[in-house]
């Protein structure tokens, strides 16, 4: 297993990490299989998105806010309640076709860790199996 170490700097905030996890794959001995990304934090999430116009960043994380607003009447009493709902919504992992040790994307496609209780370190933990390991499951 790989880690990538992400720094956040808002308490909200989507960061691109197609880059960094491109780069994991192209040092691996993997040509062809998946790669699995999971978020080992229970207010930080990952998605798949568009990574050409950040506004669509900015609507996701603004819609989020409106769904599940951050002085909502929660019983949890830490403060970051929205941030918990919030990961739950995004989702805490993902499965990447590899192709030729090549992360498989749309052309509009990023992939984003959603940070929604910080500014954090937080940590983005990658495991890849080969195609022939894929068919022997």
């Amino acid at each position: 297993m790989k880690k990538i170490i992400v720094r956040t700097t808002k308490r909200k905030e989507m960061v691109d990490i197609t880059d960094d996890v491109q780069q994991i794959i192209s040092n691996l001995s993997i040509k062809n299989g998946i790669c699995v990304l999971f978020i080992p934090h229970t207010t930080c999430g990952i998605t798949i998105n568009e990574n050409a116009d950040i506004s669509v960043r900015r609507d996701i994380l603004s819609h989020f806010s409106r769904m599940v607003p951050e002085d909502g009447l929660y019983q949890h009493l830490e403060g970051n309640s929205d941030a918990h709902i919030q990961s739950t919504m995004s989702g805490h992992s993902l499965i990447l076709i590899v192709e030729n040790q090549r992360i498989q994307l749309g052309t509009w496609q990023g992939i984003f860790l959603c940070e929604f209780d910080g500014p954090r370190t937080r940590e983005v933990w990658i495991s890849t199996l080969s195609s022939s390991e894929v068919n022997n499951l």
